[in-house]
């Protein structure tokens, strides 16, 4: 049963409903293609070898059946949170509040972590960019700026990750289409198709590639007509990038065959065999745009968390506040980009990111279960038609079977810091719930005088 105590009064109406369907399709493509489609090819190669792709379908369909919960929930709630709100409003405040805690840690450990990669590759491509005070002043910099252009308003941001998300995929659309006349059919022969566990584990790889849509899902406070835009934007967006990784793996393996096992530049590798040292060099540079559009995407997604929270009671009201100007979470936005930068510049995001990939699956099966009990109370909080999948009444099941097969992946270190984050969370609802009660009282009596 959901916690009967209200969160708090639940409005985003200071917030500007900018993102379209382009605009948040864009938004999810931007963050869930990150750097890891440059590696992860050579990874799933070594343990399946030329039966690879076999994997990313596996990781397609279980994403799909997600996907089609994430459409229903989308759809039937409008509020800032995405996946977090989702659950709250359908279980109630601690259950939500404890899946937002996970998909916050999780979020803020792949930013820190990713920000600090970008720094590290942007230094290997240009050495006046490498040593570790340039580093800091890349990562501060980056940040910074990036959390400027997001304060200034969500729409200049989402133009901006639109323009992010065509550089990333110029460079492996390239590779794809030039690479493709160096592909030799015997490298694609499987021989046989390899036992259920090597296609268990290898799939376990490779869906954290696909990880991603719970942070663009976040800014749903600010997407116009949610009920139509997030099940349109959620569908074409998964369809993008399965094809875009199944093209990149493919012609990496047409032109590599067995070489490409292992490898820790795969798709690098593949484009200097193809196209020779210049393709080479646009695959590595094409990394770093990825990677960089990645910290921008996050940038913008991360923050409405934490407004999620202070309007919710959860953390200090300020974090909720909206630029009377921009209308933009300007405070969240610089809290956020504060507590990133620490992060990576510490190296604490390891603790983090031990529990970041199973704290996004356990906070995926949490939205699939709440996309069930939202549409089995007929929930309509987005305004107009909710959108009903012909498999959404089966489709929570079967997602929540396909990640419990993932899980089972998860080393006993990754389940103890996923306990402990949950632990933490806990202890911030019991500290927080008298200054919950009286928020919900001032909205009680604020509605009773209406």
């Amino acid at each position: 049963m959901p916690d009967p105590l209200p969160a708090a009064p639940r409005s985003d109406a200071a917030l500007l409903r900018a993102l379209g369907p382009w605009a948040l399709t864009a938004g999810i493509v931007n963050v869930t293609i990150g750097g890891g489609i440059f590696r992860l090819p050579g990874s799933a190669a070594q343990v399946l070898g030329a039966a690879a792709p076999l994997a990313w379908v596996c990781c397609a369909l279980v994403m799909g059946i997600v996907v089609v919960c994430f459409a229903e929930a989308g759809s039937r709630v409008a509020l800032t949170g995405g996946p977090y709100a989702y659950v709250e409003v359908a279980f109630g405040p601690l259950v939500g509040f404890l899946v937002g805690v996970l998909l916050w840690a999780a979020m803020s450990a792949a930013l820190a972590a990713v920000t600090t990669f970008f720094a590290d590759s942007l230094g290997a491509l240009l050495p006046p960019f490498a040593g570790p005070v340039a580093r800091v002043v890349t990562v501060i910099a980056v940040l910074g700026a990036l959390a400027l252009l997001n304060v200034r308003g969500v729409r200049g941001a989402s133009r901006f990750n639109n323009v992010m998300t065509l550089a990333k995929l110029a460079p492996l659309a390239l590779f794809v289409l030039v690479g493709a006349f160096a592909v030799r059919g015997e490298n694609l022969a499987v021989a046989a198709v390899p036992p259920g566990a090597e296609l268990a584990h290898a799939s376990a790889l490779l869906i954290f590639a696909f990880l991603g849509m719970e942070a663009a899902l976040m800014p749903s406070g600010e997407v116009r007509d949610p009920a139509r835009t997030v099940p349109r934007a959620v569908f074409v967006a998964l369809l993008a990038v399965t094809v875009v990784y199944l093209a990149v793996h493919l012609v990496s393996q047409g032109v590599l065959g067995p070489a490409l096992a292992g490898r820790p530049t795969p798709v690098a590798d593949a484009a200097g065999a193809a196209l020779g040292g210049w393709g080479r060099t646009l695959v590595l540079v094409g990394s770093v745009v990825s990677m960089f559009g990645y910290v921008s995407g996050m940038t913008l997604a991360v923050p409405r968390a934490l407004l999620a929270f202070g309007r919710d009671g959860f953390l200090p009201a300020p974090l909720a506040a909206v630029h009377p100007r921009f209308r933009t979470p300007h405070v969240a936005i610089v809290v956020q980009t504060v507590v990133t930068v620490g992060l990576a510049l510490s190296g604490a995001f390891e603790t983090l990111a031990l529990a970041a990939n199973g704290a996004a699956l356990i906070a995926y099966a949490a939205c699939c279960a709440a996309a069930w009990q939202l549409r089995r109370t007929d929930v309509r909080q987005a305004g107009g038609v909710p959108f009903r999948s012909p498999l959404g009444a089966v489709a929570p099941w079967l997602a929540l079977a396909g990640i419990a097969w993932l899980l089972v992946g998860l080393t006993a270190r990754e389940w103890i810091a996923i306990a402990a984050l949950v632990g933490v969370g806990a202890v911030l609802y019991a500290v927080t719930r008298g200054r919950r009660e009286a928020m919900a009282a001032v909205a009680s009596a604020e509605a009773g005088g209406r």
